[in-house]
């Protein structure tokens, strides 16, 4: 199988851990792609020019990051399923949310790389809200993740993964930026962040 992938995609890491953490590496090829790049290729396998993109042995295509999570997820492996099935709309809920919070995230990041005249201040209000408003939620839920790990871990360290390197100040106190706003969070990604599979994918530029 052939992954395309980018180094700072959050998506792209997501799948990249779901990958590791099932122990598919031999199984898999990664294409490193650049989406913002004009790319026929790319767009060749994935009408939407979007990363990451699967191709199957077959030819066949799989996008976007969930999907090819369970499909890597429902492939044979010695290591346990991460979507279980006792347990998986909750995990899918924790995916969504993850997910969510990364696109507001990208949204925001990109609207703040517009000319000054060209950024929307109100747009710029309410991604703003929507990631505060997610962290929010996952700080008063990370008790439910448990220690047995499952995609839900996986997409919520991609998601805070990405904070960290885009807009780490929404994750810090702006009066004390070595204070985390969300300190159970921040402790909790901390301890999961040494994990072999977060070091072998950390963002690279």
């Amino acid at each position: 199988m052939k992954l395309y992938v980018s180094g700072t995609s959050p998506y792209s890491r997501k799948v990249r851990l779901v990958i590791l953490e099932k122990g598919l590496v031999e199984q898999v090829d990664e294409q490193w792609v650049n989406p913002f790049e004009s790319n026929n290729e790319l767009v060749k396998i994935n009408p939407l020019g979007k990363i990451p993109v699967l191709i199957l042995e077959n030819g066949e295509t799989l996008f976007d990051s969930p999907v090819i999570c369970r499909y890597l997820d429902s492939l044979p492996s010695d290591q346990p399923v991460l979507i279980p099935d006792d347990n998986q709309w909750q995990v899918l809920r924790w995916q969504a949310l993850a997910d969510g919070l990364t696109d507001a995230i990208y949204n925001l990041v990109m609207e703040r790389r517009r000319p000054d005249d060209e950024q929307s201040a109100s747009w710029i209000i309410r991604w703003t809200k929507d990631v505060e408003n997610a962290l929010r939620e996952i700080e008063s839920e990370l008790d439910q993740l448990g220690e047995e790990i499952t995609l839900a871990h996986l997409a919520a360290a991609s998601a805070i993964g990405y904070l960290e390197l885009r807009a780490s100040t929404l994750f810090y106190d702006s009066a004390c930026p070595q204070v985390a706003k969300y300190p159970k969070l921040h402790s909790w990604y901390e301890k999961f962040k040494t994990r072999a599979s977060m070091l072998a994918t950390h963002p690279k530029e």
